[in-house]
């Protein structure tokens, strides 16, 4: 990969860990039945994509939520816990890697992501790394519920190759979904899917991407 330059990198289960089977479990709590066809890595519900897109609201996506399950007395606050509990958190390995990796390449990130979700992680942020978000890590941050786009679709790999004048050649997209993966390859960009035991930190320096640190030369 020496002809590199820039990265996009994904954010959940790239530089975020998740667990589907925690939100799948606590779906079925709810009372949700077939929760594989409803909420699962390769896909879901519309719902969940017209929340992604930004095309409804937190409340409207709470409503979705307690039609779906026929309890219309959910609280709020159960429906977020739910929902909540596919986010579990940042390896500190993880941001080292994204402050090297900005040292060297142009980056970005590309998250499908949501209100709920998005003001989770920025507490998070905060509360656990005391930095304001993740526009320290990258030139520039794309999430799907603020440009209302979302991956797979080609719009908002276009829009983010075109906003930043990215040639697709000299452009590394990391992502752990094969569908997200499937269009990047599809514009002609470089692509890894990065799936579980490897992790972020073992692909960026099995490849070349980076440079360990001589221990020696720290002391």
């Amino acid at each position: 990969m020496t002809n590199i330059k820039n990265i996009i990198f994904d954010y959940g289960n790239v530089i975020f860990l998740i667990d589907f089977k925690r939100t799948q479990h606590t779906f079925t709590e709810l009372g949700i039945e077939n929760v594989e066809r409803f909420f699962a890595h390769t896909g879901h519900d519309p719902l969940f994509d017209e929340f992604e897109k930004g095309l409804i609201t937190a409340p409207e996506f709470r409503d979705g939520i307690r039609r779906i399950t026929g309890k219309p007395d959910l609280a709020d606050t159960q429906i977020d816990n739910a929902w909540n509990t596919l986010l579990i958190g940042v390896p500190p390995v993880n941001h080292h890697l994204l402050m090297k990796a900005k040292e060297r390449y142009r980056t970005f990130l590309l998250s499908n992501n949501n209100e709920i979700h998005y003001n989770w992680i920025m507490n998070y942020l905060q509360s656990e790394y005391n930095i304001p978000s993740n526009e320290v890590f990258f030139e520039k941050s794309y999430y799907s519920h603020l440009v209302k786009m979302r991956k797979p679709d080609r719009d908002i790999f276009e829009f983010a190759l075109r906003e930043n004048n990215l040639v697709v050649e000299e452009t590394l997209f990391i992502d752990d979904s094969p569908q997200h993966i499937k269009t990047a390859e599809s514009l002609g960009l470089v692509t890894h899917l990065l799936t579980a035991p490897e992790t972020l930190e073992s692909f960026m320096y099995s490849s070349g991407l980076l440079l360990k640190e001589d221990p020696a030369l720290n002391k």
